[in-house]
């Protein structure tokens, strides 16, 4: 029998988190939304689902959100992500999926600048900080959280994804091949977040000067 998905979103209540949890509640996987104020998590998954009655969304802190679920998307910015993943390593269920969102992006005076971690991305910064009974994975890196959110816009692009192994690779595919109009390219291993990172201070970069908010990929030939 196929494993039930139980999906935590930490860091839920920014736009990205909420866009990602949406568009996959609307999948029909059991979502909940984590935060560091429980009250506005559950507070903001109240609202979504008051706008999207398909979906099932709940609320309660980031340190439940980890323990009740067995794919983990990190969504708060990458500069509390480390820290946060530290502080709860003994919440992470054995054989769970993290899924990691974070850029390592940010902004001096208004114009973006990656800022590289020791290690290389935030990927492989996580992976040296998280437990070895999880696995980890790259996805929705280049997506604009903008767009994410807005759910009635097809998404009709590639998402790159990279992990620490084929099966971590496959076990994110799967969720990102869920989502409409989105489609999963295999990327490689998480040396291969080098590149996607910035990737998106491309993107970023490109929606500023052309003043738009949903520029994003799309690889052709394959």
């Amino acid at each position: 029998m196929e494993e039930q998905l139980r999906v935590g979103v930490v860091g839920g209540t920014g736009s990205e988190g909420r866009g990602l949890a949406a568009r996959l509640a609307l999948t029909g996987l059991r979502v909940t939304i984590g935060s560091r104020d429980p009250a506005r998590a559950v507070s903001v998954a109240r609202e979504l689902g008051e706008r999207l009655p398909a979906a099932s969304i709940g609320g309660v802190s980031n340190e439940n959100a980890i323990a009740a679920s067995n794919v983990v998307i990190l969504a708060v910015p990458f500069v509390h992500a480390g820290p946060m993943v530290e502080a709860h390593l003994e919440l992470f269920m054995p054989g769970a999926l993290v899924i990691d969102v974070t850029v390592p992006v940010v902004f001096d005076a208004g114009k973006p600048r990656f800022v590289e971690p020791p290690e290389g991305s935030a990927a492989e910064h996580l992976r040296s900080r998280l437990p070895d009974r999880v696995a980890l994975a790259c996805a929705f890196k280049t997506l604009p959280a903008r767009l994410l959110e807005h759910v009635e816009t097809p998404l009709d692009c590639d998402d790159f994804v990279c992990g620490d192994s084929l099966e971590s690779r496959d076990r994110v595919s799967a969720i990102v091949r869920r989502i409409p109009g989105l489609r999963p390219v295999d990327a490689g291993p998480l040396e291969s977040a080098r590149v996607v990172e910035r990737m998106t201070l491309l993107a970023i970069s490109i929606n500023k000067r052309y003043k738009r908010h949903g520029a994003r990929f799309q690889v052709l030939g394959l």
